[in-house]
């Protein structure tokens, strides 16, 4: 039986008795006060590492509202990190306003953070991605494919390889289907069989392609119980009243101390704490937190995937001559001028009693032109985002408006 406005889940049993978790429950009138900045969080990173940061955190929420509005009764999941690093390395061969829209696209100030700095945060922070850990998995890396018809400029190539560390792979797009198979087969096995079928198709006029990969696998610090997971109702719709209260926090440690953030609106009040997604917003919400404990925390078990086509979406962050004959990719080679034609990312997230795993890629196809007790029960839409504790990036982000969908 369903009940009309729920549907089943199946619910994560409830913690060891004793759990303590950090919870904040976030007033109302506390999300649009002072404005504050993820800098204090990182002052141990350099100066390029934070404004890396910082700006992927700030691009992270702005792609999501993009995200959220092609259907706002949807589930959500991307991987901002992986999107924010794809971009970046395609700056790299870009020029003039071309180059401009692409890093203030991505939220830098160029009068504050020159590109040079913008280069080199983002080689270090791909360094801290991939600091080894016996307690996380965590993959992340770069590779371009390349035509052979096309000859890359050599300043390029360096800079792919010593900024970005990407592989590279010498390939045909004159016969595309077996390009795509290629570039699909790298992507399923960088991302153990999580990401298949990034790439649907590709024009035999592309000669470029960039793909990021991401791959995550972490056990919580204290797992769910698996003999207590029940079926149980998820409120898709609203509910009956609006509390005082704008939402509820929990950050929930792996045993890495990477941690996931769930933020539970209250009733009705998910696109007000959407529209204050913000990087302040998030900062305050994580200097709030503080250990209480929790009777009972009910949250579903769940797997979401996204797939976007983002050539469609990045337009409205202020990204498009990249995309148009007026695009200068100069900084690739000089034998054509070229622009992009596809810029695609797939995610995928698993959840369960024993931790999460997740993977995302995203591809850039180029071508020719001429201690309360207190219970949580996460039963109805909420937010989630997987962060990254030594740079504070954002690695999975999106939101669970029904866990029954795959």
């Amino acid at each position: 039986m369903r009940a009309e406005g729920m549907s089943l889940f199946l619910a994560l049993g409830l913690l060891v008795a004793g759990l303590c978790s950090r919870v904040h429950c976030v007033p109302a009138d506390d999300l649009a006060s002072k404005t504050v900045t993820l800098k204090g969080q990182i002052t141990k990173l350099p100066a390029h590492n934070t404004a890396v940061v910082s700006s992927n955190t700030d691009f992270a929420f702005s792609l999501y509202k993009q995200l959220v509005s092609l259907d706002p009764n949807k589930n959500v999941i991307f991987s901002p990190l992986s999107v924010s690093i794809a971009l970046a390395f395609l700056s790299l061969g870009a020029r003039g306003s071309t180059l401009t829209e692409l890093l203030e696209g991505l939220k830098f100030n160029l009068t504050k953070t020159p590109e040079a700095e913008i280069h080199q945060g983002f080689q270090h922070l791909l360094r801290a991605l991939s600091q080894p850990s016996n307690l996380l998995q965590l993959n992340v890396g770069n590779a371009m494919f390349v035509d052979e018809r096309l000859k890359l400029l050599d300043k390029f190539v360096q800079d792919a390889r010593e900024l970005y560390f990407s592989e590279a792979f010498s390939i045909s797009f004159k016969d595309s289907d077996a390009a795509v198979e290629f570039i699909n087969n790298y992507v399923k096995n960088k991302t153990k069989g999580k990401i298949v079928d990034l790439f649907k198709q590709l024009s035999p006029d592309t000669v470029l392609v960039l793909v990021n990969c991401i791959y995550f696998k972490a056990k919580w610090k204290t797992p769910f119980d698996p003999s207590f997971t029940t079926e149980a109702d998820f409120h898709v719709s609203k509910n009956r009243t609006v509390r005082e209260l704008a939402c509820t926090v929990v950050e929930l440690p792996y045993t890495s101390n990477d941690s996931a953030l769930f933020i539970l609106p209250d009733d009705g009040r998910m696109a007000a704490v959407e529209a204050q997604l913000l990087p302040e917003t998030l900062r305050r919400w994580r200097d709030s937190l503080h250990q209480r404990r929790i009777t009972a925390l009910h949250l579903p078990r769940f797997s979401v995937s996204g797939d976007y086509t983002l050539h469609d979406i990045l337009p409205h962050l202020g990204i498009k001559k990249v995309f148009s004959h007026q695009a200068d990719l100069s900084g690739i080679t000089d034998q054509a001028r070229l622009k992009v034609s596809q810029v695609v990312h797939r995610a995928v997230l698993d959840v369960d009693e024993e931790g999460t795993e997740g993977a995302a890629a995203t591809g850039i196809s180029i071508e020719l032109t001429s201690i309360e007790f207190l219970t949580v029960h996460f039963n109805r839409p909420f937010l989630f985002s997987i962060i990254h504790k030594d740079t504070q990036s954002i690695i999975f982000s999106g939101k669970v408006t029904d866990p029954s969908q795959a």
